[in-house]
């Protein structure tokens, strides 16, 4: 009897050495195989459907980080005038290039322009001039890159001097 009751808790001690074995080479054996999974190389930004000016979609993975600019208009020449719709965005591309240089971030880094425009004083809207001035900065061989874009006359903008305002959003994968 005392012999039974010695083997009972024998085996009762190694049953319970034994799952704890089983269970702690189950779990290394489990992290391991998790450890010697490749890395996954990070998504790329996906630019589909490209046009002269301007790509029709742009994917943004999740991995990416964004950066959103509020929208920014022309500043007064120093002789106090504004300039013409080309001369405005030249302007308006510019500080944006500065800014987002500033933060690290480039020209090719811009996936989507919301430009809001306005007529000139005669009535017409100079839709050839934006594109002159927009051209000098997206496509070219220094910024190839060409984001989503969109461009909405509007009746009026905040500063009466502003023929266009611009704002831009940006993504990357590092």
């Amino acid at each position: 009897m005392l012999a039974n009751l010695i083997i009972k808790s024998i085996s009762n001690q190694l049953r319970s050495r034994i799952n704890r074995l089983v269970t702690s080479t189950l779990l290394s054996a489990l992290l391991g195989a998790l450890l010697l999974q490749p890395v996954q190389a990070a998504e790329a930004i996906d630019r589909q459907g490209e046009a002269r000016l301007f790509y029709t979609t742009i994917k943004i993975p999740a991995n990416a980080e964004q950066l959103y600019v509020s929208g920014a208009g022309a500043s007064a020449k120093a002789d106090g005038s504004w300039g013409n719709m080309e001369e405005q965005t030249v302007d308006i591309f510019t500080k944006f290039k500065a800014t987002l240089e500033q933060q690290g971030w480039s020209l090719g880094d811009i996936i989507q322009v919301r430009v809001f425009a306005v007529a000139n004083k005669d009535g017409t809207l100079d839709f050839d001039g934006f594109n002159r001035g927009y051209l000098q900065f997206f496509g070219t061989a220094q910024n190839p890159a060409k984001p989503v874009r969109s461009f909405v006359q509007v009746a009026a903008l905040v500063n009466p001097n502003w023929l266009v305002e611009v704002e831009i959003r940006a993504a990357r994968v590092t």
